[in-house]
């Protein structure tokens, strides 16, 4: 297909690319039915744009494209806005046709104009599909969240310990351990390699800690982090616990419902926990002597954990009422409260 501009003459308006290109699909016998306005190339076929046959290869593709970009580049066209025009056009039928997809989509729409709406969701599905990979973005924000919840634990974690180390319990504790395995009682250095007190300060703080990490059990949200509580790692072995779950769950049923077994501590305790609506971190913060007056007043039995649960809700009651802030509240309340419509006097 060849495309020239005739003499310029003063009285008449010299059609541009896309008039001939119009002007050539009219003469075409390609169902010009098939060809909707804002799909592709639009009115026109997005092979006779670059002059091209159906079977083309991707090399006369190409090939065309650079020819037909070269020549009809804004900067190498005295109108600006029709070239612009005409090049724009040029560049959608050649990103068009050059993936193998999109020209697979095209060709079907050219040989099958009746599936309108078809058309239309194939267009904007490549169009508007995203150009990451969603499962790449998926797995760096999962890594990014796991790195940011390992170090929030260790940062929680360095903060229990300093302040378990200001508690004198504690540190009485961690200190008289510290002095039977013989690390505060070292000799002072003498000559070049004596310290500052302020070094030996430090040293023995670190001692303590130490002491501190290794003799005491922290449980709840201030626990020691572990690489598999992080959340790229549960995601992982969700599997296996999904897996662990049915077997326990049919062990359960086996052992206690089919077998009629009696239950064990930890059976006990799970009920209990059950019953409390506590996670299995926040039950494990308790102290074992609450855990031991569970299992004393028999609390995974359902009907003493309700008497239970109404005793604590009376003593909270009395706690509040004896409760001096409590008691100003409810004074407040009475006479200075929201309800309450007064006349001040001047």
């Amino acid at each position: 297909m060849v495309l020239e501009w005739g003499r310029r003459r003063p009285w008449r308006r010299e059609p541009g690319l896309l008039g001939w290109l119009a002007l050539w699909g009219v003469l075409c016998v390609r169902p010009a039915e098939a060809l909707v306005e804002g799909l592709y190339c639009g009115k026109v076929v997005c092979y006779d744009v670059l002059g091209v046959r159906r079977d083309a290869s991707k090399a006369e593709i190409a090939r065309a494209y650079r020819q037909l970009a070269l020549r009809y580049h804004p900067d190498r066209q005295p109108s600006g806005e029709a070239s612009q025009e005409n090049f724009l056009l040029i560049a959608t039928a050649y990103e068009t046709l050059k993936d193998e997809e999109t020209r697979k989509d095209y060709d079907y729409m050219l040989d099958h104009p009746e599936e309108y709406y078809s058309h239309y969701y194939h267009y904007y599905s490549r169009r508007l599909a995203p150009k990451v990979d969603v499962r790449i973005v998926i797995l760096v924000a999962v890594c990014a969240i796991s790195v940011f919840q390992f170090f929030s634990w260790w940062s929680s974690y360095n903060e229990a310990i300093n302040f378990l180390a200001t508690v004198p319990k504690y540190r009485i504790q961690a200190t008289e351990i510290a002095r039977q395995q013989g690390l505060l009682n070292r000799a002072k250095e003498k000559g070049k390699h004596r310290r500052s007190k302020e070094e030996i300060r430090k040293e023995e703080e670190e001692i303590i800690k130490d002491v501190i990490k290794n003799k005491i059990d922290i449980k709840g949200g201030y626990q020691k982090p572990q690489l598999y509580d992080i959340l790229l790692f549960q995601i992982l072995l969700t599997p296996f616990y999904v897996f662990k779950y049915i077997a326990w769950w049919c062990w359960w049923i086996y052992c206690f419902n089919v077998k009629g077994q009696e239950y064990g501590e930890e059976e006990k305790l799970y009920l209990i926990r059950k019953s409390m609506k506590m996670s299995q971190s926040q039950f494990d913060s308790l102290e074992d002597q609450q855990k031991e007056t569970f299992l004393e007043r028999q609390l995974w039995i359902r009907e003493k954990y309700e008497l239970y649960k109404l005793e604590q809700e009376e003593e909270m009651k009395k706690k509040m009422a004896m409760d001096p802030r409590w008691k100003r509240y409810r004074r407040w309340m009475r006479k200075e409260g929201p309800g309450r419509l007064t006349f001040i006097d001047d």
